[in-house]
């Protein structure tokens, strides 16, 4: 019984771990210009082996692991993870976990596979969608798919019962700031949450440039105008977004400012790459490798021990500290470590 006792796990900022993002896939078929631009990530980009990310087996025996370490939340990203063969499988072993696990995708596929998800033990699931109109949104994704596949992946993730649905997007200036109305029309008065995020200095391949960031100020301004919206509470610990909703009560927005309002003091995420690195940080520049410590035959008991030392002694405050003034971008790239 001693074995299986969840262990409560403080950073030295008395922040908790919950959160655990899984990547299972470096690999998307978008190639969005603030995640993987395509100049980058094109046909001769040497992308993961199989062999070299971690297995099912790898996944949800560090699953269980995190979970005795206090995680209560696991969300499954990539790339996009749908591209990883069998994922409902990988589904139904984490479902039979005691946490909450959800999913972040681009929505693409995710008309096809959204009931045998749900079936399988998806509880929610989270798109990105930046644009409604296809000229903006085909080429912001970089290889023209078209809005209408992503509003049926959340038509029928909604149906399979993921809800609530999510629909994220990353706003730039200069690109698609003039989209931010027409999505929260689109959205406001269903079951879906809009969520907009300030374009991150995540990786080196981006661009990133304070310039391009639209603050968040700025956006609830923008929607306020037309729409009004009044903020609420935030639901839990840790939760990235500000929360609003409109005051004719037809649903609520999220706003997720890591620039221009960094939340660090209240993180409480892990991030494991598809090919088994631990990182504590979105912003991390180097990771831990637990494949090795896996297929080296590393018990669980030491695997427990080495991940409680990683977090107690976590110090991570990147966005905070960051200096706008600069150019920003360092670290992994977003694709690979799921955002």
């Amino acid at each position: 019984m001693g074995a299986r006792m969840t262990i409560a796990l403080h950073d030295p900022l008395d922040r908790p771990l919950r959160d655990l993002r899984i990547s299972v896939t470096d690999r998307c078929n978008l190639r969005c210009a603030y995640c993987m631009p395509k100049q980058i990530f094109g046909r001769g980009y040497k992308f993961l082996d199989r062999g070299e990310m971690l297995t099912f087996e790898e996944i949800e025996r560090l699953a269980r692991l995190f979970v005795r370490l206090g995680v209560r939340k696991i969300r499954l990203t990539g790339g996009e993870p749908l591209l990883r063969t069998d994922l409902p499988e990988l589904v139904g072993r984490l479902g039979a976990l005691p946490l909450d696990l959800a999913m972040t995708s681009n929505g693409l596929l995710l008309a096809k596979h959204a009931k045998k998800l749900a079936s399988a033990g998806l509880g929610r699931v989270t798109v990105s969608l930046d644009a409604l109109d296809d000229a903006t949104f085909s080429l912001n994704n970089g290889v023209g798919a078209r809005a209408q596949a992503i509003l049926d992946g959340i038509d029928a993730a909604a149906a399979a019962g993921l809800t609530p649905v999510k629909i994220n997007m990353v706003v730039r200036r200069g690109i698609n700031e003039h989209c931010v109305l027409p999505m929260a029309r689109r959205f406001r008065g269903t079951p879906h949450v809009f969520r907009l995020i300030e374009f991150m200095d995540v990786g080196r391949t981006n661009g990133w440039r304070f310039a391009d960031v639209v603050p968040a100020r700025e956006l609830v301004e923008m929607i306020d105008r037309e729409l009004p919206l009044e903020p609420i509470a935030p639901a839990y610990r840790g939760e990235v977004a500000r929360r609003w909703r409109y005051r004719d009560g037809r649903g609520e927005i999220g706003v997720i400012a890591s620039v221009t309002e960094p939340f660090c003091g209240d993180c409480t995420r892990v991030r494991l790459s598809s090919n088994g690195k631990l990182y504590t940080c979105l912003f991390a520049s180097t990771g831990t490798d637990l494949k090795r410590w896996l297929r080296d035959g590393v018990s669980d008991a030491t695997i427990v021990a080495h991940l409680r030392g990683l977090w107690s002694r976590r110090a991570d405050r990147y966005s905070e500290k960051r200096a706008i003034s600069t150019g920003g971008g360092q670290g992994i790239e977003m694709s690979y470590i799921g955002g």
